[in-house]
Order: structure tokens, then C-alpha cells, then sequence
């Protein structure tokens, strides 16, 4: 039975541009937009009509950074598919890209499978995945071929977590070979995770356990060196890069030396680094623990050279790396050791409110934040314009946007399943008031109505922003 839908009298805010329009939406998907009061939209009826007068209507977030459920550090990420895909729909995000992970001695396969396994049915909103490679060899590189025709066409290799995800320079080069001739993108942690542990052996000796220590020993220079060997591999390799969460202003200008002579290659960070730094990690009385991930928090200085990077154009892509764990019971493992506290921060129901600030503290334009956060993460990874977009024939993923609601983020009142905001006390302005995914209302003026099975598996293309 066909359904329409009216969202009438709002802003309607997308990468390329804004106008004041109504949307039309028919079957799951936007039929057409037309300029409010115009004939054409007011001979326009529906079964459901949306008024968004004063609010701005936006393309559902697109978060191609996340880890629900993920095994790290001997537990799991606090947040299974069921509760993170309903915060992030809470936080405006109607599209997730999470991880699957190839354990070691285990086939691509094998790991594809078992986040299938724990995504299906659980999502309330759409979500596709990359592939870790925690295993590089002649099979392993073959399975990239056939998850390529699959839909999964980006791999994620770390240089960081020697002995757990950990791959050598010659394994990089091989699946970056690999990936020049199927299309894939890979994905990359660059930390140089062996002079790391190092670092982290020396301070352990010294009695340098506290969480502050976590990102002394992480130093922006093996950020930096790392980010530096990544893109010389891919030259080598004459493939693409997109490199994950990057923090440090150091890497940053790694990524604009390369994009300036022409290269595939991209950066992302993450709302973490641009509005919390090592002041929070040095939190007395471990509450440090709450803010250790990795790459990890810097000092506030190197914030205005990501936002610098965002304006340029030298980073593409904020997403959240959302892979919460709770401060007691996950985080307090690594009390008396900062190296045993599980690497993560809860997220994902916060970007769009935050990016929005970031508007109103004028880092960035309202259009700047729905490419960031919308439109991009969709091209780069073969959602487009299916996501990050509102335009006849893409999916309605829709957000009503109050642009003058005032709230104060908390673990009170956030839905992530986690025992701490990250961003505890922080007021800001604006905040997600209706959310449409695929047409279905999931989030009804400040009320959840979505469910668990509603979001489906996405199949992607690969990266459309190749030269």
C-alpha cells in the first residue's frame, strides 16, 4: 500500500545547497522537492504531513565510523547493533558503517559472517560494513575480490596493536596492491604501534600508570610518521587512502602534501578531537580513563589545525569511531596500567548536535556540515546519492532539525548504553526533533517509534571521489 508523506515549510540544508522547500516523500524514498507555497507543492497532499516550519530538514548522518560489539582489551564495546543504531538515530545518523573483523588464523569470510550475525534483525536504522584484515596472505587478499562484488568495499589495516590487529609494511603493501586493481579502499590506523610499545613499556617502568600517559606515549609524531609511511605505500602501490581519525596537527599536514600533489588520498577525524584534548585525560581520580582512545586525545592547540583541515578540504569525513565501554566494570580495567584501559569513546548519538555548534561557533558552514557529516561519508563509500542527500530518488532519510533548541548533553539523558557522556555538562544548541529512515518515522518530535529489523544491510559501491 503506498504511503506519502508531506514535510512542509522548513529549510532544507544539503552540501550543494539551501532553500526553503517542501519535500514530498512516496514509498521509502524522496519523489520530489518544491519550493515553499509554490503551486506545485501546495497542490501536493499526503497521509502524513510533517510541519517543519523554523526547523531546517537535512539528510539523515551518514557515520562510516563505527564499532558496535567490538572484542577489545578482553570485554566488548558497551553498545550492541539494537542500542547503538537506535542512539544514533536519537542523534540525527540514519546510516552506520561498521567494522567486521577478521580474527587472526580466520578467513574474511568467517568475520563478515559474524557481524552479519549480529546486526541482522537488531538495526533500526540502515548499516553496511568494512572488513578489518587482521590477517594479510594469498587468501585472505582473493577474499578482498569477492567482498568487493559483495558490497564491502573498504578494508581497514592498522599499524597500531602489535599482536592483536597489527600489519607490517610488506603486508600493507600487498592488500594496497590488491586494492589498486579491484577498486577497494583501504582504510588505515597509522600509528607507528611498535616504537609505541615501546614508549609504553619505558613509562610502566618509570610508574607512569595513569590514563594521562596514554597519550604521552602516543606521540603525534608516530601519528605523523605513520601517516607519512601509509601515503608512500600507497604511491608504491598506486592505490588509494583514507586515513582513520586522524588527531594530530602534524598528520594533517601530511595528508595536505599529498592531496596537493594530486594523490587518492583522504583524512578523517573525529568530534573527540576537535572538542576534548589531553586536559581531559589528565582528569584526576581516573576519570582520565573515560577519555583513552586511540589515536588519542592531543593538546588543544592541535584543534585549529582540524578545523583548518575541515574548511580546506584537507579532511573530508567526521565520524565517530563510536566504540563506547563503561568507566566501571570496562574502564577500570586498566586502573594501576593505562595500557590495559580499553581504547574508546561513546559517540555516536552526539555528532550532528556537535558539528552543529561548530556552526554556531563559525568553524564551519551549515552546508560544510552536512558534507562532512552527511554527503561525503556517503560518496567515499558507495552510499551516494542512495544516502547523504535529499533528491528524487534517494532514500528518505530525513532529520527535522530545531536549530534553536537548547540541551546539555548527558549520560542522563543520552540513549547510548553507556555510563558516561564524554561530553558531560556540554550545552548546545540545536537538536534532532523528527527522523525519517527510509520513510518510517523513528524518531517522532523528541520520541522514539522506531524498531529493531526496520534498518537494512546496504550494499555499497566503491569510493566515487577516484581520479
Amino acid at each position: 500500500m503506498s504511503t506519502r508523506t508531506l514535510i512542509r515549510g522548513g529549510l532544507v540544508v544539503t552540501a550543494a545547497d539551501e532553500n526553503h522547500a517542501d519535500v514530498l516523500i512516496e514509498d521509502g524514498r524522496v519523489v520530489a522537492l518544491a519550493a515553499h507555497g509554490t503551486s506545485v507543492a501546495e497542490g501536493w497532499t499526503a497521509d502524513r504531513t510533517i510541519d517543519a516550519t523554523g526547523k531546517y530538514v537535512v539528510p539523515g548522518g551518514v557515520d562510516a565510523h563505527t564499532h558496535m560489539e567490538l572484542p577489545f582489551g578482553g570485554t566488548f564495546a558497551s553498545d550492541d547493533f539494537e542500542s547503538g543504531t537506535r542512539a544514533a538515530a536519537w542523534g540525527g545518523t540514519t546510516t552506520i558503517v561498521d567494522f567486521a573483523v577478521q580474527s587472526v588464523g580466520h578467513t574474511l569470510r568467517e568475520g563478515l559472517d559474524a557481524w552479519h550475525a549480529k546486526a541482522d534483525g537488531r538495526c533500526s536504522i540502515d548499516y553496511a560494513f568494512h572488513m578489518i584484515l587482521s590477517d594479510v596472505n594469498e587468501s585472505s587478499l582473493k577474499e578482498m575480490d569477492l567482498l568487493i562484488e559483495e558490497g564491502v568495499t573498504s578494508f581497514k589495516l592498522f599499524m597500531a596493536y602489535p599482536g592483536v590487529f597489527y600489519s607490517d609494511d610488506g603486508q600493507i603493501l600487498r592488500a594496497m596492491q590488491r586494492s589498486s586493481a579491484n577498486g577497494g579502499l583501504i582504510m588505515m590506523h597509522a600509528e607507528n604501534g611498535i616504537a609505541i610499545d615501546v614508549l609504553v613499556e619505558q613509562a610502566l617502568a618509570r610508574g607512569e600508570t595513569d590514563p594521562r600517559y596514554h597519550g604521552e606515549v602516543r606521540k603525534a609524531l608516530l601519528e605523523a610518521e605513520a601517516t607519512h609511511r601509509a601515503i608512500q605505500l600507497a604511491r608504491v602501490a598506486g592505490a588509494p587512502l583514507y586515513v582513520v581519525h586522524v588527531s594530530a596537527e602534524e598528520a594533517v599536514a601530511e595528508l595536505a602534501t599529498a592531496r596537493r600533489a594530486g594523490l587518492n588520498v583522504f583524512g578523517e577525524t573525529c568530534p573527540q578531537y576537535l572538542f576534548l584534548s589531553t586536559d581531559n585525560l589528565a582528569e584526576p581520580d581516573f576519570e582520565g580513563a573515560k577519555y583513552v582512545c586511540s589515536t588519542p586525545l592531543r593538546p588543544r592547540e592541535h584543534q585549529a589545525a582540524l578545523w583548518r583541515g575541515l574548511r580546506t578540504n584537507d579532511l573530508q569525513v567526521v565520524s565517530t569511531d563510536h566504540c563506547p565501554f563503561c568507566f566501571v566494570g570496562q574502564k577500570e580495567l586498566g586502573r594501576g596500567d593505562f595500557s590495559k584501559i580499553p581504547n574508546g569513546l561513546p559517540g555516536v548519538e552526539n555528532r550532528m548536535d556537535l558539528l552543529h555548534q561548530a556552526v554556531l561557533d563559525g568553524h564551519i558552514s551549515r552546508r560544510r556540515w552536512i558534507e562532512i557529516a552527511c554527503a561525503t561519508p556517503a560518496r567515499m563509500f558507495g552510499l551516494y546519492p542512495k544516502k547523504g542527500t535529499l533528491a528524487p530518488g534517494a532514500d528518505a532519510d530525513v532529520v527535522v532539525y530545531d536549530p534553536h533548541a537548547v540541551q546539555t548533553l548527558s549520560a542522563e539523558t543520552h540513549h547510548m548504553n553507556v555510563d558516561y557522556s564524554a561530553y558531560e555538562g556540554r550545552t548546545v544548541t540545536g537538536q534532532v526533533e523528527t527522523v525519517l529512515s527510509r520513510g518510517e518515522v523513528v524518531i517522532d518530535r523528541r520520541t522514539y517509534t522506531g524498531r529493531a529489523g526496520h534498518g537494512v544491510y546496504t550494499p555499497r559501491s566503491t569510493c566515487q571521489y577516484l581520479i
